[in-house]
């Protein structure tokens, strides 16, 4: 997304970090790589084309910030609080924007994309800024002192986004700083990267954010929604589909699907994806019929591979009942 209070973009070179620069905490109340995984980095890359701090391509062209997304629209609903990255007084606020939640095709107002934020006044040039809160769920106040512990709001889907997540965006006098590599003339990739978090943020360029079951091939929305996954599922149910939902794959990255149950192998289906894609959801299943269907619990495995190199893998299990 482009930021609300929108400066110029400075792609690889940041301000050098100093002792008087902020020690970032991580702003989410949630565990990386379990119920929240980070979706963009800073766009580092001043052409046309997309890098992340690694050269890697988890961003998108001008990407100005960290998004932290969760793994559902439920989880969101359920509220998931927002804290500062650092502690500072409030400058500027929004809130009153309606979230996507049940618009897929919702137009925010013109100039508004970060939707309802927060943008917090950290010291000698240092802002940060936090975007796409839950409608009305802001709890500070412009002129507010706020510390580590003190809730901002929380993640919604306010502004332009099509996924609950934080945009965190870092500058300092005006210029985008990249939190994860913030050493002044420094390219993606570089060996001597100086990052800004107080502890070690593990880089995940690509993996699963949800799998279930069901009994045809779900539609999108609910395995955006987290409403997909069916924990039994009846022999009648006509077939037995396994769906994994991606982030940051890549074009001819080989996805397999397996299903195992009571006789031992069910299913199972590999295929070459043929794009990359910031979020994907791949499916496959087995018809259900007299002489393959067994009563009993059954366990799919989604594995994701790049080369011969496994990048992530999940997995899901749900139970076969007679009606």
């Amino acid at each position: 997304m482009r930021a609300l209070w929108a400066v110029a973009f400075m792609t690889c070179a940041a301000t050098p970090v100093a002792a008087r620069d902020p020690l970032l905490r991580f702003p989410v109340d949630c565990t990386l790589g379990q119920d929240c995984f980070i979706q963009n980095y800073v766009d580092v890359d001043p052409s046309k084309g997309v890098a992340d701090f690694t050269c890697g391509a988890l961003s998108y062209d001008g990407h100005t910030g960290t998004d932290i997304a969760l793994i559902s629209d439920a989880a969101a609903a359920m509220g998931v609080n927002v804290t500062p990255a650092a502690p500072g007084i409030v400058r500027r606020l929004r809130d009153g924007m309606q979230d996507q939640f049940f618009e897929s095709a919702f137009q925010h107002p013109e100039g508004q994309d970060c939707g309802n934020g927060v943008l917090i006044d950290h010291g000698g040039g240092w802002e940060s800024q936090y975007c796409h809160l839950r409608m009305r769920s802001i709890a500070v106040e412009v002129g507010q002192r706020v510390g580590l512990q003190t809730v901002l709001g929380e993640i919604g889907m306010s502004g332009r986004t099509e996924f609950p997540h934080l945009h965190l965006s870092l500058r300092k006098d005006g210029r985008t700083v990249d939190p994860f590599n913030a050493t002044s003339l420094t390219y993606c990739g570089d060996t001597e990267q100086t990052t800004l978090w107080d502890t070690s943020i593990p880089y995940r360029a690509s993996g699963f954010v949800s799998a279930g079951f069901s009994s045809a091939l779900p539609e999108y929305a609910a395995v955006k929604w987290g409403q997909a996954h069916n924990e039994t599922l009846s022999t009648q149910a006509g077939a037995l589909v396994l769906w994994a939902q991606l982030f940051g794959a890549q074009q001819d990255d080989t996805l397999r699907l397996t299903i195992t149950g009571p006789q031992g192998a069910f299913f199972k289906h590999e295929e070459i994806l043929d794009a990359t894609q910031a979020r994907a959801m791949q499916a496959a299943g087995r018809k259900l019929h007299a002489e393959n269907t067994v009563v009993g619990d059954y366990r799919g495995e989604a594995a994701l591979f790049r080369g011969k190199v496994e990048v992530d893998r999940i997995s899901a299990t749900t139970t076969l009942k007679t009606p």
